[in-house]
């Protein structure tokens, strides 16, 4: 049983991941007991899981919704998640092995070609560089809490820095931040790195606004 709850939790974060979930979107128990063949126990036990890490509200009788912020929510969790991010950061440029610094010089690389080959084409193909951009920085932190922090705090907003990679310009600025944080972390400037990628995951309240309204 503890299994099949485990492969319920990892679809459904899967799906959030790969914004096949978008905020406000309903979880019902029937459609996910059929899709992974289990019966309702293992879906409602992931229902608590992910309920108690704030990524979905239950509804009587209807199953779950995926996490919707308000404006005051979004510009809470952001707050603290960009914290998060920056001490990853901080953390990596004191940490970060060989084989992780040469994996973010690579996912950087990636970045910056994105930008210059496609430039504001292709949003979701540079959401999933992202993704991999602060995922290396995470583990290159060498705290396992902290990635899960992260991930989790990341995992209530990520359609909407989804959402923003499809305005004009973004996708090239984003990659040239990449590359001005890798360089703080490569050369071992920690207080810099942590400010720089605090500051590179933050938005203000005009944007916060905006994306909200773009995802209805």
């Amino acid at each position: 049983m503890a299994g099949q709850t485990e492969q319920v939790l990892n679809a459904v974060l899967a799906d959030i991941d790969a914004g096949r979930l978008d905020p406000g979107d309903v979880l019902e128990e029937a459609a996910l007991m059929a899709r992974h063949d289990v019966s309702r126990t293992p879906v409602r036990e992931a229902f608590i899981q992910l309920e108690t890490v704030g990524l979905i509200r239950r509804l009587p009788r209807k199953g779950a919704v995926l996490f919707k912020p308000t404006l005051e929510e979004f510009l809470a969790i952001l707050e603290v998640h960009a914290r998060l991010e920056g001490q990853a950061a901080g953390l990596a440029a004191r940490r970060m092995s060989a084989s992780q610094a040469a994996e973010l010089e690579a996912v950087v690389a990636a970045c910056e070609a994105h930008a210059r080959d496609k430039g504001d084409d292709d949003a979701y193909g540079y959401y999933r560089l992202n993704l991999r951009f602060h995922e290396c920085v995470a583990l290159g932190a060498g705290n396992p809490y902290l990635v899960e922090m992260i991930k989790t705090h990341a995992r209530k907003l990520l359609a909407y820095y989804r959402a923003r990679y499809r305005y004009p310009g973004s996708i090239g600025t984003s990659a040239q931040e990449h590359r001005e944080i890798a360089t703080l972390i490569l050369d071992h400037k920690r207080d810099e790195a942590e400010e720089r990628m605090t500051r590179h995951v933050q938005f203000d309240q005009v944007t916060v606004m905006d994306l909200l309204a773009a995802l209805g």
